[in-house]
C-alpha cells in the first residue's frame, strides 16, 4: 500500500503546484469568516478519492471537503487534500497533503507530502517512520527549557472564546522557542523527525492529524489529549518524545476543560 500512496500523493502534489500558479481570489470560498477553501483543495480530494476507490473499491473514505464514503467499511482512508490552505493561498511552502489508513478503528498507515518543500513522510505500523528513504526519530531533548515546539490557532479561526492563547502564554516562557507552520500534519512530522521537540493544539479534526499520528508514533513519539488520554483531537492534542510529553501534560491538564 505504501508505494501506491506515495506515488499517488506525489501526483496530487503536482496538482497543487500547478494549480497554485493559476490561483486567483475567484478560486477561494469561505467556510467561515477566516476559514478558506480553494478549488484546488476540492480537485485534489476528488483525485485522491477516485484513485483510492478504484484500487480499493470496498474501502471507505473520509475527506475534509466532501465527507464520508462507505462509512461502514473496516478500512477507512482519512484525507486532508491541503492541510495549511492559508499558506497555500499566500504562496508559503508550509502546506501538505495528508493521507491515513484506519483498520477497524486503528490508524495503521500515514503519508504526508509537502509539495513546495518536496518532503515526503510516511510510516506503516510496526515498520518505522521515514522522510524520503531516511529513517526518522523524535528528538532526545529532555527538558522544556531546551525545547523548540510548535502550536497553532485553529481555535481562533473558529472564533472560540476558550482558545489556545492562555495555554500559549503558559508554555512559551518555559521553552526555548516556538515555531508556527500552519499545518498540523507537518507539525507532527517535524516532531517525528526531531526538528521540533513537541507540538500541541486545540480544535483540530481527525483528518488534520491522522497520518501524522502514525508517523509520530512510528518515530518513537507519544501523542495524547491534554490529560494524557486517548480522546484526541477532541480534547486537545499533545505530541512529543516521552520525557517532554510527561512535562507538557501537567501544564495542559489545567486547560483540558477548553
Amino acid at each position: 500500500m505504501i508505494p501506491f500512496i506515495k506515488n499517488l500523493v506525489l501526483d496530487a502534489g503536482m496538482i497543487c503546484i500547478e494549480g497554485q500558479k493559476r490561483l486567483t481570489s475567484h478560486d477561494l470560498e469561505f467556510k467561515s469568516t477566516k476559514d478558506i477553501v480553494t478549488e484546488i483543495d476540492k480537485k485534489v480530494e476528488v483525485f485522491l478519492v477516485k484513485a483510492i476507490l478504484a484500487r480499493y473499491p470496498d474501502h471507505g473514505v473520509l475527506g475534509e471537503e466532501y465527507g464520508a464514503v462507505r462509512a461502514e467499511s473496516e478500512f477507512r482512508w482519512i484525507i486532508d487534500p491541503i492541510d495549511g490552505t492559508t499558506s497555500f493561498v499566500h504562496r508559503l511552502p508550509f502546506y501538505s497533503i495528508s493521507i491515513a489508513l484506519e483498520k477497524a478503528g486503528e490508524l495503521v498507515l500515514g503519508v504526508v507530502y509537502a509539495p513546495a518543500l518536496n518532503q515526503l513522510f510516511y510510516a506503516q505500523k510496526g515498520n518505522g517512520a521515514f522522510v524520503g528513504d531516511i529513517p526518522i526519530h523524535v528528538s532526545e531533548t529532555r527538558e522544556l527549557d531546551n525545547a523548540v515546539m510548535a502550536t497553532g490557532f485553529a481555535c481562533l479561526r473558529a472564533g472560540l472564546e476558550k482558545n489556545n492563547l492562555p495555554i500559549f502564554n503558559e508554555i512559551v516562557p518555559k521553552i526555548r522557542d516556538i515555531r508556527r507552520f500552519g499545518s498540523a500534519a507537518l507539525d507532527l512530522c517535524y516532531t517525528a523527525m526531531g526538528s521540533l521537540d513537541g507540538f500541541w493544539e486545540l480544535n483540530l479534526n481527525i483528518y488534520d492529524i491522522a497520518a501524522g499520528t502514525v508517523i509520530l508514533r512510528e518515530a518513537g513519539g507519544v501523542i495524547t489529549d491534554f490529560t494524557g488520554g486517548g480522546q484526541f483531537p477532541e480534547k486537545g492534542l499533545a505530541a512529543a518524545n516521552k520525557d517532554l510529553h510527561n512535562a507538557l501534560i501537567p501544564i495542559l491538564t489545567g486547560f483540558c476543560a477548553l
